[in-house]
């Protein structure tokens, strides 16, 4: 699986203080009052867990599962014609289309300094190119072993479109209880 560690960081900072803030309010205003807060603070840590932390890419024998924001693609390995990475990690189909990957290797901006070093090479990659060469590796070694029935398969991810759902429904009645909305 290739994600950010940034976003794991990123996803327990933002899950502590939601819980400070929400402890916070239960404790000064009571349970009650805490709960008409409480789904601002569940929607900004939804949105750092839907846009931050889900998103990724990940490869096994079969293909590429590529998870952006609420949309999830599925693609055999049969079916990719390229892959690639301009800002981020580019995978071509023969439908013809391409799916970019918003979690996973990105691309540094040009003059970073480099951070891990490539031994074959003898010199230092950033890791988005090491984990580009893994990811073609992996395609280019389960290609000509891919079942050619595989496809491309793209879904909504249900868990969060409900997660976000239920959180829209909670800010209305919490808006309408505290009368915020008339």
């Amino acid at each position: 699986m290739f994600r950010a560690p940034s976003s794991v960081v990123g996803l327990i900072l933002a899950a502590a203080l939601a819980a400070v803030l929400l402890g916070d309010a239960a404790l000064r205003a009571g349970v009650g009052e805490m709960l008409l807060i409480a789904p601002w603070v569940l929607l900004a840590l939804w949105g750092v867990y839907a846009l931050i932390f889900a998103p990724h890419v990940r490869i096994d024998a079969r293909g590429i599962r590529i998870h952006n924001p609420l949309r999830i693609a599925e693609i055999a390995w049969a079916r990719v014609t390229d892959i690639d990475m301009r800002w981020q990690l580019e995978v071509h189909t023969d439908e013809p289309r391409v799916y970019k990957a918003f979690g996973g290797p990105v691309a540094g901006r040009p003059g970073r300094p480099s951070l891990r070093r490539d031994e074959e090479r003898g010199r230092r990659e950033p890791p988005a190119i090491r984990d580009l060469v893994v990811i073609q590796d992996a395609w280019e070694s389960a290609r000509e072993a891919a079942d050619a029935a595989g496809g491309v398969r793209r879904v909504w991810d249900i868990p969060s479109v409900i997660s976000l759902a239920v959180l829209i429904v909670w800010v209305i009645i919490a808006l309408f209880i505290s009368g915020g909305v008339r």
